[in-house]
């Protein structure tokens, strides 16, 4: 691979800076500001358990399915003008989601926002690699860090707010950040258009996404964000449920430990893009396995003998989440190439995690133990070690393409 002289962040870039903290901003708010108030919207009209249970489902179904089809829309209307349109789909979903006078409309507000989240999940490497090609770890640690921020803070200031001021202005005020997220954006998006006016700028082949089901780096990749995002989405689930069942613990401690679990990634987010810029992929790999299957070993054999220690590894595991978003834009030479194999991951990873938190519910009824979810957990942590080993080769998947197929 080539590397880009650095140049200072600032320089030329500070709307472009400005736009990706905003969008990291408003990724996540959406995801985590809603289910502490749950309460509070059930006393202005019914929320039945199912509707409740659909709106957990959402996020993932719509980042799957809409991570999928961001590549196609970026092909079609520019990087730039996508990320407005999906900026543009939250801000509007996140309101109508406020103003909501029924569950039925605040599920439909609800698949709105995470529609426009999928596509800006996908996005987010792309204008890092774009605008920022020499500083990639540095944004990539700016923006997961955004994210961690805004997963974590939300549910900290949501039942207060809306003991202020009522649920629907703490719903509707994280719409702020998508809004104001879309000003940069309107002004790159007309220099870029003056600039596509005065040279002639090739669009992104079609066959560049169908290219990635036959690279393995495109696979391992997916595969590492399908063992982040099945221990995160599952913990989330059923961490405090599995404690309460095995390690007989009482609730509120089981959700203090799932905040452990949480705050674990925090760190991670600050220190990863880091090292894989600087080449450090398979000892990152084997920590992130290896604590998963030491964890699942701890909650199988002896869970009530360091809960703590348990789920403090078990939160380890998902930090390849952000060495996934940091290699999507090492393994790749082009914007255009990052945002098909940004998609391409997504939603491979997305389509298979959505099932697992229900499968996993469903096992543990049919055999009435959590030895077998356990059981899959861990096998699913191995997983990353292959994965690992692919991408730890040094090269992008267009050099992956030319050296089994010719041209790119």
């Amino acid at each position: 691979m080539t590397s880009v002289p650095a140049r200072p962040v600032w320089r030329g870039r500070t709307l472009a800076l400005v736009g990706i903290v905003l969008i990291a901003l408003s990724l996540r708010s959406a995801v985590a500001s809603l289910s502490p108030l749950y309460d509070a919207i059930g006393e202005d009209f019914a929320l039945p358990a199912a509707v409740v249970g659909l709106i957990g489902t959402v996020p993932p179904l719509c980042f799957a399915v809409f991570g999928f089809l961001a590549s196609g829309i970026e092909r079609r209307f520019g990087l730039e003008r996508t990320t407005i349109v999906a900026l543009g789909v939250v801000t509007i979903g996140l309101v109508a989601r406020a103003l909501a006078t029924d569950a039925t409309g605040l599920l439909a507000g609800s698949a709105l926002v995470f529609a426009g989240v999928g596509v800006g999940n996908v996005l987010l490497p792309a204008l890092c690699k774009k605008y920022f090609p020499d500083r990639l770890g540095l944004l990539t640690t700016l923006y997961s860090t955004m994210m961690a921020v805004s997963t974590s803070v939300p549910p900290l200031i949501a039942v207060p707010v809306a003991n202020a001021a009522g649920w629907r202005f703490s719903l509707g005020l994280w719409a702020v950040f998508a809004l104001v997220g879309m000003i940069p954006w309107l002004v790159l998006a007309v220099r870029s258009r003056a600039a596509a006016a005065e040279v002639d700028v090739e669009g992104v082949s079609p066959r560049v996404f169908g290219r990635l089901w036959r690279l393995p780096t495109a696979w391992a990749l997916a595969v590492a964000f399908f063992a982040s995002s099945t221990f995160a989405y599952t913990s989330f689930a059923w961490l405090p449920k599995i404690l309460i069942d095995v390690a007989d613990i009482t609730p509120s401690v089981a959700g203090v430990l799932l905040s452990v679990f949480a705050l674990v990634g925090f760190p991670a987010s600050l220190l990863i893009p880091a090292l894989v810029t600087r080449g450090v992929v398979m000892p990152l790999f084997i920590v992130a396995a290896g604590s998963g299957i030491v964890a699942v070993a701890g909650l199988l054999l002896a869970p009530s003998a360091a809960p703590w220690l348990w789920v403090t590894l078990l939160g380890v595991t998902p930090m390849l989440f952000p060495v996934v978003l940091t290699m999507v834009g090492l393994r790749t030479r082009s914007h255009d190439a990052t945002v098909a194999l940004s998609s391409f991951v997504q939603s491979l990873g997305y389509g298979v995690t959505m099932v697992a938190p229900l499968a996993f519910g469903l096992l543990h009824d049919a055999t009435e133990s959590w030895s077998g979810p356990l059981i899959i957990l861990g096998g699913i942590a191995v997983l990353a070690v292959p994965a690992g080993f692919v991408l730890s080769r040094r090269r992008t998947v267009e050099e992956e393409w030319e050296q089994r197929h010719g041209g790119w």
